[in-house]
């Protein structure tokens, strides 16, 4: 059956998965101002941040970040997967949040939690993979919870199962209450703005008995999150020119969940910057 069977998402092609929010009711009003596109492909060019104190530019579909960090390869209860791509770096509130994220798991029992894409080294539009991750304040995390720690060299190209069957709209039988768990740890953190999972975990969740279900409003439903999530962190208070989403609805988000099958089409990256991040993209 399908759902019992790995499926592997394409890793570099660039005809592959541009995910994520550019749908209204997620996407950020354009800066004013704007500079005019730059190619995706100039940005993932960049091999190192613009040195100095953090700059978070414009919102996460449409900005930029000076100042980025790179994220420690493993730590506790967590590693880097897919290094090569040269996406694990991200604002130090970014890198400080998927370290306590790691620890929180590790004490919980389980893990390590595999660690996917962050940002560019200066953020920017990715040439494949995201419309979003634009300004060092998102990051992956993989479902996948049945690993150990691994070599660097054996964590690029791993496999990620889907865990929803899309006759069904159902999460499989490899889903567990260890991966409820990490999404209630990864909400639990005042700097989390909102969570990206497919709406079969979406349902899930809220079909459990918690004591606090506050949390549960930052858990948005959207396609292609059925073997990761995708955590945006809010815009840091130092940071005047960092562009937030809107808060998510009042409520728990649990009423008339409809599926979020993958689309046909991925749309790319198509915003255009602020003028400052072409300047950091030419330093």
């Amino acid at each position: 059956m399908l759902c019992n069977v790995l499926l592997r998402r394409p890793r570099r092609l660039g005809v592959i998965l541009f995910a994520l929010v550019t749908h209204p009711v997620f996407a950020a009003s354009p800066p004013a101002g704007s500079a005019p596109p730059t190619a995706p492909g100039d940005w993932s060019e960049v091999e190192a941040p613009v040195p100095g104190p953090p700059r978070v530019i414009g919102p996460f579909d449409g900005g930029c970040i000076a100042g980025a960090e790179r994220l420690p390869e493993e730590g506790i209860g967590y590693q880097a997967v897919d290094l090569e791509r040269n996406r694990h770096y991200g604002h130090p509130s970014l890198l400080d949040y998927v370290e306590r994220l790691g620890e929180r798991v590790n004490q919980a029992g389980f893990g390590p939690i595999l660690v996917g894409d962050m940002a560019q080294p200066r953020g920017g539009p990715m040439p494949y993979g995201h419309v979003s991750h634009q300004t060092g304040l998102d990051v992956d995390i993989w479902f996948r919870l049945d690993l150990p720690f691994l070599e660097r060299s054996e964590r690029e190209d791993l496999e990620q199962p889907i865990l929803v069957d899309p006759r069904t709209n159902r999460l499989d039988e490899r889903w567990t209450d260890e991966h409820a768990e990490l999404i209630r740890l990864a909400a639990d953190d005042p700097r989390v703005a909102r969570i990206f999972v497919d709406s079969a975990v979406k349902r899930d969740l809220c079909e459990r008995e918690w004591d606090d279900r506050s949390w549960l409003r930052l858990i948005r439903p959207w396609h292609s999150h059925d073997e990761h999530l995708h955590i945006r962190l809010r815009c840091p208070p130092d940071q005047p020119e960092c562009i937030d989403q809107p808060p998510p609805p009042p409520g728990d988000g649990c009423q008339a969940l409809a599926p979020t099958p993958r689309p046909d089409v991925y749309p790319s990256p198509s915003r255009s910057l602020p003028p400052a991040c072409r300047a950091i993209l030419q330093q």
